[in-house]
């Protein structure tokens, strides 16, 4: 089968059009001084072109018809004219652009004429998110800075169905989606942490340039469930890349706790030809929390360079820093059994850890990206990507509750250990891609991607344990001093290695005005290397979908496609056998339109998701432990994603979503039929409103944003096997309550240079908790203000 794509693939590459006309002309500024590299889009067909460093730009073999010819560059007002092409033609269109705000040509989802940038680092093809069969979500710089989002999770919650997993003490950040634990988050594509369970991590929103959330069918383009391709999806945070045009900012803010940050976004040419160019911005930020005693700095710094080696190549060099040291915190307890929901709402004078207790973060990326245009219609990229991280952290944790000379729990009462952990993690990805954009074969045209990318990784941990230090009670004063003698236990050292080779193949075929067809496969071979064993897995994963245009802007399509997971491939049936990958079969359509040029879009997505080759454990009568495998059970995900993104007005921006998620364990070996796992909301729901006045209030702007988390176990309901980490079996979990944050926010842009603005979180002070299992329950942050003073140059 890929051996026949791939023959068609090359054969399509062949085979072109004749010339039927041509498009042509320049682009200067004012004083009639070339644009460089402006970005030149014929939007009415999502075709687009850069102008060369001279400010020229062409477009050949165009039919004959009417275009809309849309030109933007980075500090100009965008321009949009309409031309007609004749037979045989050759019409020259100039553009002189107006000096104006850079953020004008941005939307709250991304620039409106073009993809995201670095978006082909997920779906390996050369199509704007509303042309994608995969479910696609873009949150901007400018929607970033508008809120004032500091982390992953505040900026995500712009998009439908994500959430956060758990904070783990609020050292890091693990997201989810559809039900899944602990998504993979990326940066510029590589993933930076190779644990399959998804504790996340921790990034700088200084650095983004966009957050991409990608679902669906994600496994063909990165991999095995294991890698990348997560059934749940994935998040790729973008950084920013060079400009060519002189410009940056400074600023700082000032918040609750003690905040004080200040960042700086620095760009512009390198030499007079205009081909080279830089950019570098960072942070540093001190701060302390609603909780005594914890408090927490960071430094952050992204240098990249950029060279336009001619108008058809392009290589670029990133680099991400982060160094961030905190205080763990270990949440509050709750006062009741399992089953009942009893959290404490622990007095933010009271903190349940030690006076030393810190973690630390340390993570560096790096990538070397380069971009040829073979001609017109053909294109290369090839990216190398290299993550380094580092976790060092100490601190306490919370034991059981104790219990009285009857048995009986102290609820209030818990014996407090201490633990020391070290991991390292380096990840490398290579990838090339051979992309094709509207190539012809007959009256049929094809974009097509024929790629391979090799992936590394290896980690190393270490961790030493003193389960009981001493006895704390959340009712009184709290000792915060650590013993000087300390019991650990042996230490606990682990390493292991990974090297995956991948080949994908899709063609995406246009049939007519009306009807397209996607068509993929992926191949993936795992080799994983641990100090016990040696498993070698591989994995075929297809995709197959359609997309129906009824009506110009309204795209409904579908999908099936389905990821390996290798991990347990290893595991053994009673006859000795190996039971090999499980795998993950998904289902998705939906309708996507956009409207109002491309302003306004709303999104519906239905998907099901199904694990029904799972390598459970097999149990005896008694629920020990037979110590073979057998594969069957059905864990099933399935529900609808709605989102509404863009302008409804000129001057009033809006973000909406709703996602309805039914996630159940089904014919399993340890969970209880139907139950859920654990921190999986069944609703959530985000509504977000920018207005910005004109006339005598030109330069304010008010926004204000809504976003409830549904109600979710705060643990996996065991069926008699499964006993760690709080589980009670046979005893149903509580659920965490449900909660509703809402943030305001004020700006003024005073004189093009100045913008001041004021940012109110949860302006009802309303508590809410996230947690993992019984070990961690944090509380969100109360009521906070925040105030923004940012110079642009």
């Amino acid at each position: 089968m890929l051996k026949n794509l791939l023959s068609i693939l090359l054969l399509s590459a062949g085979i072109c059009s004749a010339q039927q006309g041509s498009l042509s002309g320049s682009v200067t500024d004012s004083t009639g001084e070339p644009i460089p590299f402006a970005h030149v889009i014929l939007s009415s067909e999502s075709r687009g072109t850069s102008a060369d460093q001279y400010g020229f730009y062409e477009f050949k073999n165009l039919k004959p018809n009417s275009y809309e010819v849309v030109v933007s560059s980075v500090g100009y007002h965008s321009m949009k004219k309409t031309v007609t092409i004749g037979s045989n033609s050759d019409v020259i269109l100039n553009f002189t652009l107006q000096q104006g705000n850079e953020l004008e040509q941005v939307e709250v989802f991304g620039n409106r004429y073009e993809h995201p940038d670095k978006i082909e680092a997920l779906t390996r093809l050369p199509l704007a998110p509303y042309e994608q069969i995969q479910s696609i979500s873009v949150v901007s710089e400018k929607l970033i800075e508008q809120q004032g989002n500091l982390t992953i999770s505040e900026a995500t919650k712009n998009v439908p169905g994500v959430y956060t997993f758990a904070t783990y003490g609020n050292q890091r950040e693990s997201m989810s989606s559809r039900g899944f634990r602990g998504i993979p988050i990326l940066k510029n594509g590589v993933r930076i942490n190779s644990d399959f369970r998804g504790v996340g991590v921790l990034t700088d929103m200084q650095g983004v340039d966009n957050i991409q959330v990608l679902k669906g069918a994600a496994s063909i383009t990165q991999g095995v469930a294991t890698d990348l391709g997560s059934p749940g999806g994935v998040i790729n945070i973008v950084t920013k890349t060079p400009r060519y045009q002189f410009g940056g900012n400074v600023s700082g803010r000032v918040g609750s706790f003690g905040q004080a940050r200040t960042t700086y976004d620095v760009y512009g040419p390198l030499n007079e030809s205009k081909n080279l160019a830089f950019r570098i911005d960072g942070t540093f930020e001190k701060g302390n929390s609603f909780r005594k005693m914890v408090e927490g700095e960071r430094f952050y710094i992204n240098p990249s360079l950029e060279w336009r080696i001619d108008n058809k190549s392009k290589l670029t060099l990133e680099m991400d820093y982060l160094d961030d040291s905190r205080t763990p915190d270990i949440g509050t307890v709750n006062l009741g059994e399992n089953d009942t929901n009893a959290i404490y709402d622990l007095p933010y004078n009271q903190f349940l850890g030690f006076e030393t207790d810190r973690s630390n973060t340390m993570n560096q990326t790096y990538s070397i990206r380069f971009n040829r245009d073979l001609d017109d219609k053909l294109n290369l990229q090839v990216a190398y990507y290299h993550s380094n991280l580092d976790l060092d952290s100490r601190g306490a944790s919370l034991g059981n509750a104790i219990s009285d000379s009857e048995g009986n729990s102290i609820y209030n009462q818990h014996i407090r250990g201490f633990s020391n952990s070290e991991r390292s993690d380096k990840n490398s990805v290579l990838q090339v891609d051979l992309i094709g954009d509207k190539l012809e074969t007959g009256k049929i045209k094809h974009t097509f991607q024929v790629g391979m990318d090799y992936r590394s990784t290896s980690y190393s941990t270490f961790s030493q344990t003193a389960s009981a230090v001493d006895t704390i009670d959340v009712f009184s004063a709290i000792n915060n001093t650590l013993p000087d003698e300390i019991a650990f236990s042996s230490p606990r050292e682990a390493e292991a290695s990974s090297r995956s080779l991948g080949f994908v193949a899709q063609d995406v075929i246009t049939f007519n005005s009306w009807l397209k067809s996607f068509l993929g496969i992926r191949y993936s071979t795992t080799k994983t290397d641990s100090e016990t064993e040696s498993v070698t897995n591989d994995a075929f994963n297809p995709l197959a979908g359609v997309i129906v245009t009824p009506y110009k802007n309204i795209n409904v399509f579908a999908s099936y496609t389905n990821s390996a997971y290798p991990r347990t491939a290893s595991r053994l049936d009673e006859n000795g056998n190996p039971l090999g990958n499980e795998r993950f079969d998904q289902l998705e359509a939906g309708i996507k339109t956009n409207w109002l040029d491309n302003k306004l879009r709303f999104n519906f997505t239905y998907f099901k998701i199904n694990n029904k080759n799972i390598n459970l454990p097999v149990y005896d009568e008694n629920w020990v432990a037979t110590g073979f495998y057998q594969q069957g059970g059905n864990d099933e995900r399935k529900g609808v994603e709605l989102e509404l993104t863009g302008r409804i007005m000129d001057n009033l921006e809006l973000i909406g979503g709703y996602s309805y998620i039914d996630a159940q364990y089904k014919e399993h070996t340890s969970f209880v039929y139907g139950s859920a796992p654990l921190n999986t909301p069944k609703h959530t729901f985000n509504l977000y409103l920018n207005y910005g006045f004109t006339g005598a209030l030109d330069g304010l702007t008010l926004g204000g944003g809504a976003y409830y988390t549904g109600k979710r176990p705060i643990n996996d309901w065991s069926a008699g096997a499964v006993t760690h980490e709080g589980i009670v079996p046979n005893q149903k979990p509580f659920d965490v309550d449900a909660y509703t944050m809402v943030n305001l926010q004020a700006a003024y842009r005073f004189n093009r240079n100045w913008n001041f603005r004021v940012i109110a979180n949860n302006i009802f002070d309303q508590i809410g908790y996230n947690a993992y299992r019984t070990r961690f329950i944090n509380q969100t942050d109360p009521f906070n203000l925040a105030g923004v003073v940012t110079y642009s140059f």
